[in-house]
């Protein structure tokens, strides 16, 4: 991996935190906006992602893969169409079914479950891969999750990972949000995932070793106008956030996010094209 950082962790193991009523209560509401508008749309855009965090990890035939808050299956497809034996799970049925919809459409095996990330209904080592793309890293109880990742990956498996930075895009975009709706108190930022000493804290005790890469996707759309009509209708997050502002602060919000394209667009013409960084993870279970 080209321009990688490999740190080797050698501490004890440590325990998943209880998951406390705050964060069930949390969870709840994550699970009710990422069931709001429709994920996929948004989620289709960002097939590459998948394609190389499969490539990342070297996924040969017959691998046995477990997608994580698997969406519309993203990296589910791509690991598919590397003849990986594949299971696509999220706690949010809707996106399963348009994850099944594609893999049919493709003529794809993929085995769809519904399942909550912080509690994943399969017995320990049963994945030679488990991965995840823009999604465990939103789960509220972060240790628990975690730790259900290496709980089901066998022993010399790998954990692959796309987790959004606090300095790209769309980290500065939840930041945006963050000011007209401060996030729960109780629950520590998703965007942490895309720093190495979270990952550090998460994973190192059980890893032989983490690899991460800064990678960027680049968000295309007609206008940032477009931009912002997609994300409020149909990202969960984006659109909960408009529906929960009077009509100032949603202007307010409107004139924020199109100041933020504005600042990070690189398109030439009057289209946008703006560049979000993510964090590509590999993780080697001990």
């Amino acid at each position: 991996m080209s321009a990688a950082t490999v740190t080797a962790i050698k501490t004890p193991s440590q325990q998943a935190a209880a998951t406390s009523p705050e964060l069930l209560a949390i969870k709840s509401r994550q699970k009710a906006a990422w069931s709001s508008g429709d994920y996929a749309v948004v989620g289709t855009t960002l097939q590459i992602v998948g394609e190389e965090l499969c490539e990342a990890l070297d996924l040969t035939a017959g691998t046995r893969v477990l997608d994580v808050a698997a969406g519309n299956g993203m990296v589910s497809l791509a690991a598919a169409r590397r003849w990986c034996e594949v299971v696509s799970t999220d706690y949010v049925a809707s996106l399963l079914e348009r994850g099944r919809a594609r893999a049919q459409a493709e003529g794809l095996s993929i085995e769809f479950k519904e399942a909550d990330a912080e509690a994943l209904p399969f017995a320990d080592s049963s994945f030679d891969a488990v991965v995840s793309t823009f999604g465990v890293m939103f789960t509220p109880n972060q240790e628990k999750a975690a730790a259900e990742l290496l709980r089901v990956c066998k022993s010399g498996g790998q954990i692959g990972l796309t987790n959004w930075t606090p300095e790209g895009f769309i980290g500065q975009m939840f930041k945006t949000l963050g000011k007209y709706l401060p996030p729960p108190a109780a629950a520590r930022s998703p965007l942490a995932w895309g720093t190495r000493t979270r990952l550090s804290d998460l994973f190192g005790p059980a890893a032989s070793w983490i690899k991460t890469e800064s990678r960027h996707f680049n968000f295309r759309y007609r206008s940032a106008e477009h931009f912002i009509e997609v994300f409020s209708t149909y990202y969960g997050p984006m659109l909960k956030a408009f529906s929960a502002l009077e009509a100032t602060q949603q202007d307010e919000l409107e004139k924020d996010l199109h100041e933020l394209i504005a600042r990070m667009n690189v398109a030439d013409d009057e289209t946008m094209v703006v560049p979000s960084e993510y964090l590509e993870v590999v993780i080697m279970k001990r």
